[in-house]
């Protein structure tokens, strides 16, 4: 199975200029350069990957450095290199810093209208989390929102898909080159201003420090599966970008801005290469076009390939109906397997949950609704808190699992949905970007574009005290026959990668 995930800002300003490493020189290794994968010096020439030991590529993770042409893209972060730098902080993002005692008597599992309630609310789903944690949950409450927002401009047949994680990062670089007002309200909207509030610990580096941490603790490759995540930075030729956002772009995302001509073809060919590698040739041609008049672009990929613990006989996948809407009904392939799972019933929710764990510590969730008409309420309600609760409460016995293949591309314009969520400063002609340049810009295109395959073999693209009650799950047959929400967290962190909802799967 696959997912994958491209985010792009696009912005236009007036020309100036600065001294960013050109893009030509990502392409090749330099006569005398020593190469960081570990081909020796000399003439510029192509790596050898097959020489490149396993245990390298074992130990680390995915740079935004371009490839040199011809070559696989295996290019992976030099953690004792980072590490040599400077603070990683490591140590800090481990920590459970001590928060105010919410109410013990607070009802965790409904959402107030009062700010205070929120507030205790979320400290209380704070508790014995930690601080990395503890942004992936406000990451998970923004991906949510925008979620239900996305969900409110489609059908309710159509099926939808959205990397949250994705989009925070590339906000969270956003957020480096934004002036005060426009960087509070940023704050405000993504829920990075819930998570500083929690703690009189916690700044504004606090959160970069902690995507940064993410990067380290999602895109490694040892733990089963291949989980990668990338940002590029393009920046028009002779336009100023400050040294101070230039390098904290690199120190926390990994970007660095590459100069390059916007209006030369071959940009657009370079840059859609790139994007090709990335992914394994899930996105093809992403970018179409480009404005010659952009001044920056921001690429962010995300990329995942997981095998399933318990893989699906394909020799068991056979066709059955699956009801699209009380009228229509399409015929399917279904994947089927019997063994142990871990499942849930809501009966506050009216839903069945399966949890299809791959290898290493990260699982598919699939919410299905008991009922064609409960997926509304199911979509509106959907928290952390509520997947928290699911979690808690799942038992494991041996079942049927009925499961449809299905394949999903979606991409979407973001600016009116974070818009409508109150995020209006990146897209006006006032926006303050002074952080990054002198010269006057403003956003015109944020886009958010996703693939996942589901197959037989897998996918290729804290403690919190209960309230309430949640009734054993019995049932010996997870039959998924109508529309259901899925979502893939990484649990060492609590991050949730990808969410989506198939309405139909024959529907890419």
């Amino acid at each position: 199975m696959w997912h994958l995930i491209l985010a792009a800002c696009f912005l236009l300003v007036r020309p100036g200029h600065a001294g960013i490493k050109d893009l030509g020189s990502h392409f090749k290794i330099s006569e005398g350069a020593t190469d960081p994968r570990g081909a020796s010096p000399g003439k510029a020439k192509e790596v050898d990957m097959e020489s490149i030991p396993l245990d390298f590529h074992r130990e680390n993770t995915v740079t935004s450095d371009l490839p040199v042409e011809g070559v696989e893209y295996e290019d992976y972060i030099d953690f004792d290199k980072i590490l040599a730098m400077g603070e990683d902080d490591y140590n800090e993002g481990d920590q459970i810093d001590d928060i105010p005692t919410a109410s013990p008597n607070l009802e965790l599992y409904l959402e107030p209208s009062d700010q205070k309630l929120r507030r205790e609310r979320l400290l209380r789903l704070f508790h014995s989390r930690t601080r990395l944690q503890r942004l992936n949950v406000v990451n998970a409450r923004f991906g949510f929102a925008l979620y239900r927002s996305l969900r409110n401009h489609v059908n309710q047949t159509d099926n939808i898909l959205l990397a949250p994680a994705s989009v925070s990062i590339a906000m969270g670089m956003m957020a480096l080159g934004v002036g005060p007002s426009t960087h509070e309200q940023l704050y405000r909207t993504l829920g990075f201003a819930q998570f500083i509030d929690a703690s009189s610990q916690y700044g504004n580096d606090t959160v970069h420090k902690l995507f940064r941490k993410l990067t380290h603790r999602l895109f490694r490759r040892n733990f089963g599966y291949t989980l990668r995540a990338v940002n590029d930075l393009y920046v028009r030729r002779n336009v100023p970008v400050s040294e101070g956002f230039s390098a904290n772009a690199k120190a926390y995302y990994f970007a660095k801005p590459q100069s390059v001509d916007f209006s030369d073809p071959s940009f657009l060919t370079k840059a859609n290469q790139q994007i090709q590698k990335l992914t394994k040739g899930l996105i093809k041609d992403p970018l179409k076009s480009v404005d010659p008049n952009m001044v920056l672009m921001l690429l962010n990929y995300l990329y995942f390939k997981g095998t399933w613990e318990q893989k699906f006989p394909k020799e068991l996948t056979h066709y059955r109906n699956f009801r699209v809407s009380e009228k229509q009904q399409v015929r399917v392939p279904m994947m089927q397997n019997k063994g142990s799972y871990m499942a849930a019933a809501d009966n506050e929710l009216h839903c069945d949950v399966l949890q299809l764990p791959y290898n290493g510590n990260i699982s598919m969730l699939i919410a299905l609704p008991q009922k064609l008409s409960g997926m509304r309420t199911l979509e509106q309600e959907i928290s952390p808190t509520v997947i928290n609760k699911w979690l808690k409460n799942m038992t494991n016995r041996t079942r049927e699992v009925v499961f449809p293949r299905f394949k999903l591309q979606q991409n979407y314009d973001l600016i009116p949905h974070l818009e409508g969520m109150g995020l209006t400063g990146l897209f006006e002609e006032t926006g303050d970007f002074s952080p990054m340049t002198s010269e006057k810009i403003g956003i015109n295109w944020f886009q958010h574009q996703s693939t996942i395959t589901v197959n037989e073999e897998g996918t290729e693209a804290a403690a919190l005290t209960q309230v309430g009650f949640m009734p054993l799950s019995t049932q010996a047959r997870f039959v998924v026959d109508r529309p259901f929400l899925f979502l893939i967290y990484e649990h060492r962190t609590d991050c949730l990668v990808f969410m989506g909802r198939v309405a139909n799967p024959l529907e890419n």
